[in-house]
């Protein structure tokens, strides 16, 4: 038998393949439900871009309340980096949509164009992998988290003992993992 090679869809899934089966088991209210949050993640990746893009072209957007507008005049106003990984190891590391540190104090913001409330322990887990990666301890600096999403800006300074935790969380599962890894 020859099999009909499909070589453009290499690498691509579609949205009511095999290996997502339980469609077969939705209402048709339940696949629009569905559709429309993949929709939705899509134009959530294409919106990142599309910030990470104009903060690396240095364009400014007009002076709105939109979200977007905020977070990328934001981001170029302090000058930070975007898509900025953050890396522990190879079992924990994250991008993190805009930081910056200068003058012992870190900024970290995130920009959400879902409909599901952005959480700060995720800016949180980005902190503590900064100081785990560079080295610095979170009592000896100051910390803002930013979480752009539905026209607004929520502003957060996490405690230090938070960010402690975290870190000290971070450390001791990478272990765990690296002793499961292993065969333990």
């Amino acid at each position: 038998m020859n099999f009909n090679s499909h070589s453009d869809l290499a690498g691509k899934h579609a949205f009511l393949s095999p290996s997502k089966y339980h469609c077969i088991n939705y209402t048709p209210e339940h696949l629009d439900d569905v559709w429309r949050n993949s929709q939705a993640a899509r134009r959530g990746v294409e919106l990142h871009a599309f910030a990470h893009e104009a903060v690396r072209l240095g364009i400014k957007l007009p002076n709105t309340s939109k979200t977007l507008n905020k977070y990328v005049n934001d981001v170029l106003g302090f000058r930070m980096e975007t898509e900025q990984i953050l890396f522990y190891s190879e079992n924990c590391y994250g991008h993190a949509d805009a930081i910056s540190f200068k003058k012992d104090l870190l900024k970290i913001f995130d920009l959400k164009t879902g409909l599901i409330d952005g959480s700060f322990h995720q800016l949180e887990v980005y902190a503590a992998l900064f100081c785990l990666e560079y080295g610095v301890k979170p009592g000896e600096i100051e910390i803002e988290l930013r979480i752009y999403q539905h026209d607004e800006v929520l502003i957060e300074t996490p405690s230090t003992e938070t960010i402690a935790e975290i870190m000290s969380k971070i450390i001791i599962f990478d272990r765990r993992i690296e002793l499961l890894k292993a065969g333990g």
